[in-house]
């Protein structure tokens, strides 16, 4: 070891022993965890492994599956049983390298939020790819003439096993220590510690915050105190070896131009993610492109219009599903309405006027409360959330609200009083994925810009219910509406209803 190896390994030995008494205990616990492996295993490492065994499992479960309800069938012309299995496990690792060329393993390790959700439309791609150019190879090369009737239950059911194993996979690779990321935040002013609440609000992503790296930090707001401040931007590459630091955000730090670049440059060489907070991102939402010009990129952001096509398709989609939905659950909502009228008296349903698209509306739900409930809200008043946490009294929540009824308890925990708000859907005043319906105290708030978040109407789910429902301050719900409305994609309402399904399973309703 020469002198400069040396006088680097005493200057990371102090920094260590300055900051480690400062940082959060999950930090101390995850290294720890890491010094008792022979080699530091990261998350990209574990989930890839993960997915691909998740992959085989989805694969060959179908193949199983179509194998067995096919299997007085020809199948593959005059191959035994044994000669197709043969030639489905040679074909395996033709159908990993479509799921690599497809990025289907690399995404969890770059994005924070990324879920199997995210994952369907590349699935889709690759099992119809991957399932038709096998039929076509087979039949032109007169190899075999698979059956037609059995290909297509394989690509049906491959779709939904490889699905499914994705998503048991990514759940057991949360549980482990290797999945969770060492990150700083550069940038401890407003926008700093903005990202930091969002990342503490959401634990899924398996995110562990050691602390910030500023040199003119602010204040820090009361409910971060615990996050460290690990010293200025010169510090950083030290911090990342020494702490297993895995993500960097830079969230506009005071530095200028030139030293952040310096700054983002110096942190290539050390195999780790960098998210950077971009200028005015408050518009930037998940539908910008990006596009050059000579090599300079220009974020482009989507016209802020809906076509008559997409909301045509919006509507087919609110009518179909929520008609589907009520002939469906017609038999519960009877015997909901039977179990509200022996729990407590008054009506079945609870109806009260919300801001809709250029219009006011009544919108449809179970009562979950005293008859009286409306009268007696002053009363408790002094325990809304909102008001005790930071003086905004612009919405109304109460945690264990006096009011609400013992069956409602139970409706509003799995959300069972919004069911009736597929009444409104129908009628084309409600869709399912929207906007949050405000009442019309809240909605006298919105401020001119945020009008455009009832551009579209008001909906059953949407992102302020899947990324925070009732720890979403006002006005963060009305940037997350705003930024829906205008980033609209039918896909994205599809992702929004599928993720909104586990989630009804672990917080309780917004209303």
């Amino acid at each position: 070891m020469n002198a400069t190896e040396r006088l680097a390994l005493s200057q990371g030995v102090e920094l260590y022993d300055e900051l480690s008494a400062t940082v959060n205990e999950r930090t101390l616990e995850i290294l720890e965890q890491r010094r008792k492996t022979a080699v530091i295993r990261r998350r990209g490492w574990l989930v890839r492994r993960m997915l691909l065994v998740a992959d085989i499992v989805g694969l060959a479960s179908a193949f199983a599956l179509s194998e067995g309800i096919f299997r007085h069938g020809t199948g593959l012309n005059h191959f035994n049983l044994w000669t197709e299995v043969l030639l489905f496990a040679a074909t395996l690792p033709g159908w990993l390298i479509v799921v690599k060329l497809y990025g289907l393993y690399d995404h969890d390790e770059e994005r924070t939020d990324h879920t199997t959700v995210d994952d369907l439309v590349g699935v889709f791609h690759m099992v119809t790819v991957g399932t038709w150019l096998f039929f076509a190879g087979a039949y032109l090369t007169e190899l075999a003439h698979p059956a037609l009737p059995k290909i297509a239950l394989f690509w049906v059911l491959a779709i939904v096993f490889v699905t499914m194993a994705r998503g048991a996979a990514r759940t057991v690779a949360r549980r482990q220590v290797t999945y969770v990321q060492n990150a700083v935040i550069v940038g401890a002013g407003e926008v700093g510690q903005l990202v930091a609440k969002k990342l503490l609000n959401h634990p899924e992503y398996g995110i562990n915050l050691v602390g910030f790296v500023d040199a003119q930090p602010k204040e820090r707001r009361e409910d971060l105190e615990g996050l460290t401040l690990l010293g200025s931007p010169e510090r950083l590459p030290g911090i990342v070896r020494l702490f297993d630091i895995e993500r960097v955000i830079v969230a506009f730090s005071n530095d200028s131009h030139e030293s952040s670049l310096e700054l983002i440059r110096s942190l290539k060489n050390l195999e780790i993610q960098i998210d950077i907070v971009p200028r005015l991102f408050e518009l930037v939402g998940p539908s910008v492109a990006i596009h050059t010009v000579e090599g300079l990129p220009l974020i482009g952001l989507p016209p802020l219009e809906l076509s008559s096509s997409s909301r045509a398709m919006k509507r087919v989609m609110d009518v179909t599903i929520s008609g589907l939905a009520l002939l469906v659950l017609a038999p519960l909502f009877a015997v909901l309405a039977l179990l509200i009228k022996r729990d407590s008296r008054g009506p079945v349903f609870f109806r009260q006027v919300r801001m809709g698209r250029g219009e006011t509306f009544r919108i449809y739900k179970f009562r979950t409360m005293n008859a009286d409930a409306d009268e007696r809200k002053l009363e408790f008043a002094h325990l809304n959330k909102y008001a005790r946490a930071g003086g905004d009294t612009r919405m109304f929540k109460i945690e264990n609200d006096p009011r609400v009824t013992r069956l409602g308890r139970l409706l509003r925990r799995y959300s069972l009083d919004e069911l009736p708000q597929l009444i409104n859907v129908l009628k084309g005043e409600m869709s399912l994925v929207g906007p949050r319906p405000l009442i019309l105290e809240e909605d006298r708030h919105v401020e001119p810009w945020g009008r455009q978040r009832l551009d579209l109407k008001p909906g059953m789910t949407g992102p302020w219910q899947v990324l925070g429902r009732n720890d979403i301050p006002f006005a963060e719900m009305v940037k997350l509406d705003y930024l829906y409305v205008t980033n609209w994609s039918l896909f994205r309402d599809l992702q929004l209803m599928l993720r909104t399904i586990p989630i009804l399973f672990r917080t309780r309703s917004v209303y």
